[in-house]
């Protein structure tokens, strides 16, 4: 199983976009670009709604695309993270993908490189909820246990510190 470091070094010369700037793709952001790699981050906020963090991220070598138009010429890419938010069915990313692009997430990723068992929730409602309960009940069993993902945690930055014998 590959690291975190090690996965990030398959990337060196490739062309890499991050579409969203929300919680589970900046964590992501932020460990690509400390680790050198290039990366241009897309999000469809205007500058001004998000000109803190946009500074912050093109200090640490993002390029960046904006606005309305933050989807435009993905086929460009070698590779794209999309948000959990943007269906893959979405024409520019199928466009992408038709042009040889490779689509992938945040959360693919961490399964990839995750070494333990994984317990995945999913639904419309009430996943914070059950997640939550199956950590407890995993917990009260002597397990170790992180909970992240969609819920506002993710756990990406974490992989590396996952040990076979938990669960996430």
């Amino acid at each position: 199983m590959l690291t975190i470091q090690e996965y990030f070094d398959t990337l060196r010369g490739k062309s890499i976009a991050v579409i969203g700037m929300g919680v589970s793709n900046t964590p992501l952001i932020r460990m690509m670009l400390r680790a050198g790699l290039k990366g241009t981050v897309c999000d469809k906020a205007p500058r001004e709604k998000i000109s803190e963090q946009a500074r912050e991220l093109e200090s640490l070598g993002a390029r960046l695309r904006l606005g309305p138009d933050y989807l435009t010429k993905l086929y460009k890419f070698d590779l794209i993270f999309r948000t959990p938010g943007l269906s893959p069915n979405t024409p520019e990313l199928k466009e992408a993908v038709e042009h040889g692009s490779v689509l992938t997430s945040e959360m693919e990723l961490f399964f990839q490189l995750c070494p333990c068992t994984l317990v995945g929730v999913t639904g419309s409602d009430g996943k914070t909820t059950t997640t939550t309960i199956i950590a407890e009940l995993l917990k009260k069993a002597g397990r170790t246990v992180h909970v992240g993902g969609n819920i506002g945690h993710p756990l990406l930055a974490e992989a590396d510190t996952i040990r076979p014998t938990d669960w996430a």
